[in-house]
């Protein structure tokens, strides 16, 4: 399950990504238009920053500019710098490996082969789509949504 740090931290890089003017933009804008709380979104962009995917100008004009462009973040890198490990247990994670404690044998453990499966299921969708990605989503259902009520 994402936590609301890493949705709402998804949601910030795609009001910045459709930024198109890439202007800095101020949190207060940011979290009134995404209707994020200001000071939860404050340390959520210092952390993006802190991680190459933001940057910040300071004085007059300021605010939080994408770094890297929508296309080149995917989900999967926003999750672990904000929540850590994407799989279900440690055992099968790729970045924070650690040994489950009630685990006899890893080799055999049925529920760390499941658990294997899903991370990988995952990772794959996760590392495929990025923020640009989310962008298209959003306008094909808003496309969708509008032909609907039409009908």
């Amino acid at each position: 399950m994402l936590s609301k740090k890493t949705k709402y931290a998804i949601k910030a890089l795609v009001a910045l990504a459709k930024n198109e003017t890439n202007q800095p933009m101020l949190i207060a804008d940011i979290a009134k238009n995404e209707q994020l709380p200001k000071k939860f979104l404050e340390a959520i962009l210092l952390e993006l920053k802190h991680n190459g995917f933001v940057s910040s100008k300071k004085g007059a004009g300021g605010g939080y500019y994408m770094l890297k462009p929508a296309e080149e973040i995917n989900l999967s890198a926003i999750i672990r710098i904000v929540d850590g490990p994407i799989a279900l247990l440690p055992c099968v994670s790729l970045n924070f490996y650690e040994r489950c404690e009630e685990c006899k044998d890893e080799v055999t453990c049925g529920i760390r082969d499941v658990a294997k499966d899903v991370r990988d299921a995952t990772l794959k969708i996760l590392l495929e789509t990025s923020i640009a990605d989310i962008i298209r989503r959003e306008q094909v259902l808003a496309d969708q949504a509008k032909d609907a009520k039409m009908n």
